[in-house]
């Protein structure tokens, strides 16, 4: 139990940690930024929806069947990331960019509270992750990993997102950074519930694994792969399609752990 611990606070320390590359985001022009995240958000669709249907589903049957409470429990993820993507979104949809950033700052009390839903929104879905990632370890190592990595990956361009937004909210860049990195240690605290609720509730060992799954699938279908859409061009298509590709291919290679 020490070591699975260890393995936990590990990766969800590691998870939080990507808030920090925000700052990368004013290195690079805004035109090289895009490429760069279409190419990620491509990655991260490929291993999402890789580790869902390779690792988190199959580990799920194989301990308690094709029951009716997977089946329930896979929606149960769809359903609550989809609450929480309408939370998001809900006061802000016209200006909040799924995964390319915003720096336009023309500040004022509604991007303030644009800002303040977001470190909101983004702390609770870090929370999530980091239940996740926990379960995932309870249950064996290798779906630990195999769901850190598709988190991590995920996280990517979702915080360089998330900086943009508040950057717009009016925060400067150091502000933008610290408010990102205490939402994104959320994960912590999700991680230390995870491991409370493991110990103590097999019933949570059996709906945590399905859960993550329906929101893997969740993320992967209606935020990420609908952004890959808004991107025409042959060259760039060709490009996304090799790093979803990669993506999946990166969760079946760590089906040799297992």
């Amino acid at each position: 139990m020490v070591l699975t611990s260890v393995y936990v606070f590990v990766s969800v320390i590691v998870v939080s940690l990507v808030s920090l590359l925000g700052i990368v985001s004013i290195l690079l022009s805004e035109k090289k930024l895009d490429k760069l995240l279409l190419t990620l958000v491509s990655l991260s669709a490929g291993t999402l929806l890789g580790g869902a249907f390779l690792h988190i589903l199959p580990e799920a049957v194989e301990k308690q069947g094709f029951t009716i409470l997977v089946s329930l429990s896979v929606l149960g993820g769809v359903l609550i990331f989809f609450i929480l993507d309408k939370f998001i979104r809900l006061h802000h949809c016209d200006v909040y960019p799924s995964y390319v950033p915003t720096f336009h700052l023309h500040h004022g009390p509604h991007q303030h509270r644009i800002g303040i839903l977001n470190l909101a929104g983004d702390a609770l879905h870090n929370l999530l992750d980091g239940l996740v990632i926990a379960g995932a370890y309870l249950v064996n190592v290798p779906a630990g990993i195999a769901t850190t990595i598709a988190v991590v990956l995920h996280e990517v361009p979702q915080e360089l997102a998330d900086f943009g937004v508040l950057l717009y909210a009016g925060y400067s860049k150091k502000k933008a950074l610290m408010l990102n990195l205490l939402s994104a240690l959320a994960a912590v605290l999700g991680a230390v519930v995870g491991l409370v609720l493991g110990m103590q509730s097999e019933v949570f060992l059996k709906f945590v694994l399905p859960f993550a799954a329906g929101g893997f699938i969740y993320i992967a279908g209606s935020s990420l792969i609908p952004e890959l859409h808004k991107e025409c061009g042959w060259k760039e298509s060709i490009l996304q399609i090799i790093a979803f590709i990669t993506g999946i291919g990166l969760m079946w290679a760590l089906l040799l752990l297992d």
